[in-house]
This record gives C-alpha cells, structure tokens and sequence, in this order.
C-alpha cells in the first residue's frame, strides 16, 4: 500500500496555506497519498494551547512575532504563493467554512478543490470566509452548489463531525494547524507547520513502498 499523510487543517492559518501548496508537489515525489482532515483550530488551541492565543493578542509587536511574519512571507515567496496577510478580517472566525469542509471530506479530489480556491480567496484576495456569501461563492467557483453546501454545513450530522475531527485531533496529540501524522515503525509521528515538510518527506522514506503495489503505480 501507498504510504499516507493525514493532514489536520483549519483554513484560517497561514501557515497551513504554505503547507498546502508545498504538501502536493511532496506527495507527487513520494507517491504518498494525503487524507485532509477539517478540524476547528480554535478548539484546539482551548484544550491544549491556549497561550498561543494569549501570546499572540500581547506580543505581536515582539521580536519573536516580527521575526514569525517575516519568516511566513519569505516561505510565500519561496513557495510561489500571493499572501496578502493579515488582513482586516484577520484573526478568521472560521466555524462556517470548515463545516463545509467537512461536508466534503469524504471527496477528498473535490475538498481539495475548495480548500485551493478558498485560500486564495482568504489569503490572496482578503475576503471574508466567515461570510456565507463569500463561501458560496468559493464553492461556485469550482462547480459546487454552494447554498446546498451552506445548507447541509448547518447539519447536526455536519456539526458534530467538526468536533470529533478535533477531539480526534487533540486526542492524538495535535496542537495547532497544519498538524500532519506520518505511520512511522509500529505507530505514528506528528509533525506541525510547514516547516517540518523536509522531516515528513524523511518519515515517508524510513518505510519503502513496495514498487510492485498496484496503488503505488496508480498514484504515479
């Protein structure tokens, strides 16, 4: 079998952006399939991190947070990607679109057309995600009913979905977004932000695939 990525996301991080453009052309060298997981950042960081938003609300004006937006900016410009951030919708109340994320997880081909066309419309165009008007849109975009998927984001079935992403997240030991497990001997490795990519790709490489696998020629 191809070796796997499950990738836990909220769309409201910049970061995760960068990780998503840089994650593809990853699993295109490895041959690794990536499984995106919506979850809710901000339940994460409730449970398990809440100095992060602490800090983030008192120290932006510190070295630290100046060296951290430089650093955002030059990985853009390494990775090819328009990022327009902050911006005055910045920091993202998220809920909405990650229910539709949710929504369409169990089409990953289709959920990652969404998520591609909802960062750059967060991060490159500086709209609003938080607007339903905004996600439809998006969802539009890319040939989806975006007021059915408003619609069926509302579910009970959708809602909870969001919560147990993130409760699975946080149970395996995620704090933040993106958070990206890796099988690794007898279990697994978590590995967080887009800097760590090179340690992801080096994860892949510790379990060979099987050159002969059927799902391995079919993913290139």
């Amino acid at each position: 079998m191809s070796q796997r990525i499950e990738c836990f996301f909220d769309l409201s991080s910049p970061w995760t952006c960068l990780a998503f453009h840089n994650l593809r052309p990853l699993a295109q060298r490895t041959g690794a399939i990536v499984r995106w997981r919506p979850f809710l950042v901000g339940g994460v960081h409730n449970a398990v991190n809440r100095g992060f938003v602490e800090s983030r609300n008192t120290e932006l004006n510190s070295p630290k947070w100046r060296q951290m937006a430089q650093s955002l900016m030059d990985w853009a410009a390494l990775s090819g990607v328009t990022m327009n951030f902050p911006s005055r919708h910045f920091p993202l109340r998220s809920v909405l679109v990650m229910r539709c994320c949710c929504v369409l997880e169990p089409d990953q081909a289709q959920l990652e057309s969404f998520m591609d066309a909802a960062f750059a419309a967060y991060f490159t165009e500086q709209k609003n995600l938080d607007e339903p008007a905004v996600v439809e849109s998006v969802a539009g975009a890319i040939g989806l009913d975006g007021r059915a998927l408003l619609e069926q984001a509302q579910t009970s079935e959708i809602k909870e979905k969001l919560r147990a992403n993130t409760d699975e997240a946080v149970g395996r030991g995620a704090f933040g977004s993106p958070s990206l497990f890796v099988p690794l001997g007898d279990g697994e490795r978590l590995y967080f932000g887009n800097d760590q990519l090179p340690l992801v790709e080096w994860a892949l490489a510790q379990q060979p695939i099987n050159p002969t696998s059927p799902e391995r020629s079919s993913a290139g």
